[in-house]
């Protein structure tokens, strides 16, 4: 049980992607106070983690209900991912109007954190290793999400300020490469 936890565990990493979203987190939680921020951390995991665990039990009944396929799912997944990385890239201060209230559900909770990779990526890692396994891993890498989460002040103080928004202005630009990868993932499912 332990391997396939393990072996479940490294798939679910990259999905989530915790340190990638680390500058995109940064840049969407700028002039927030820490006790905020850590609303937002929690916020945000709680969202991933109920909508992760719901799709793990659910996804494939609800895909096979509404006769949507993987690959319908990872190019909507895709363009709403673009849409945000464009928004970040080409009007920065438009983030800032997202209500920190809110910050933690969307985007960050969702379709950041538990998006389609996470989503897509459970199914797989759920027929290989089980279901024990891959709810185990979920919910751990969620939890090492969250802690990196939480030591994303102190790259703020490694980096400066220009650092950090040129590194969330990179992070940005593979967002939207992420992005056009799960539709061009989604749309070779349909042709191949």
């Amino acid at each position: 049980m332990l391997k396939s936890i393990v072996l479940a565990m490294i798939p679910i990493f990259v999905a989530i992607d915790a340190i990638g979203l680390v500058p995109l987190f940064i840049a969407l939680t700028e002039g927030l106070t820490e006790q905020k921020k850590r609303r937002i951390i929690v916020q945000s995991l709680l969202t991933a983690t109920v909508l992760a665990v719901a799709f793990i039990f659910g996804g494939k009944a609800l895909f096979g209900y509404l006769g949507i396929e993987l690959g319908d799912f990872m190019i909507a997944g895709g363009i709403i991912l673009f849409c945000i990385a464009l928004t970040d890239i080409l009007k920065p201060t438009r983030k800032q109007q997202i209500p920190d209230t809110y910050l933690g559900s969307v985007p960050l909770g969702t379709p950041l954190i538990a998006g389609p990779a996470l989503l897509a990526t459970s199914l797989v890692v759920m027929d290989e290793y089980g279901l024990a396994a891959t709810l185990t891993a979920v919910v751990a890498n969620l939890v090492l999400a969250g802690i990196i989460f939480c030591t994303s002040s102190f790259l703020i103080r490694l980096l400066g300020e220009a650092g950090t928004k040129a590194l969330s202005k990179i992070i940005s630009l593979l967002l939207a490469a992420y992005a056009v990868m799960l539709i061009r993932r989604g749309l070779v499912g349909f042709l191949g």
